[in-house]
C-alpha cells in the first residue's frame, strides 16, 4: 500500500528540485496552479475537490496524494471527500474505482496524520 503522506513529501521535494533545474517551465506551472486554486467564484476547497475528482478519473496516484492533502488543508471533510470520489467514479467508470480506493487510502492516512499532530 502506498504511504500517501510520504509520497506527498517526496513529490514536494522533487518538484522543488525540478523548479531549481527547470525554472522556466516549473515556475510557469507553479503560477498556473496557484492562480487556478485561488478563491474566486469557487472557493479553494471546492477547486481542490474538483482536482481530486479529476486525479481519480485520469488515474494519477501522485495527483491523488497532492489534491487529497490540499483538499483537507483547505477544510474538506471526510464526507465531502467521499462525495468527490463518487462523482469521479461516475465520470471515470470501472477503472476509476481502483483509483477511488487509492484516494480512500490517502484520505484515511492524511486524516490520521492530522489527528496525530493535534494530539501532540
Amino acid at each position: 500500500m502506498t504511504e500517501y503522506k510520504l509520497l506527498h513529501q517526496h513529490l514536494q521535494d522533487r518538484l522543488v528540485q525540478l523548479g531549481s533545474e527547470l525554472p522556466g517551465p516549473m515556475s510557469g506551472f507553479s503560477r498556473l496552479h496557484k492562480k487556478s486554486v485561488e478563491p474566486g467564484a469557487l472557493d479553494q476547497k471546492t477547486k481542490e475537490l474538483m482536482a481530486l475528482a479529476i486525479s481519480i478519473t485520469v488515474r494519477c496516484e501522485g495527483c491523488i496524494a497532492y489534491h487529497t492533502h490540499d483538499s483537507i488543508e483547505a477544510g474538506a471533510t471526510r464526507a465531502e471527500l467521499l462525495e468527490t470520489i463518487a462523482v469521479a467514479v461516475m465520470m471515470g467508470g470501472g477503472p476509476a474505482t481502483v483509483y477511488a480506493a487509492y484516494a480512500l487510502d490517502a484520505i484515511e492516512q492524511f486524516f490520521h496524520a492530522l489527528a496525530e499532530t493535534a494530539n501532540n
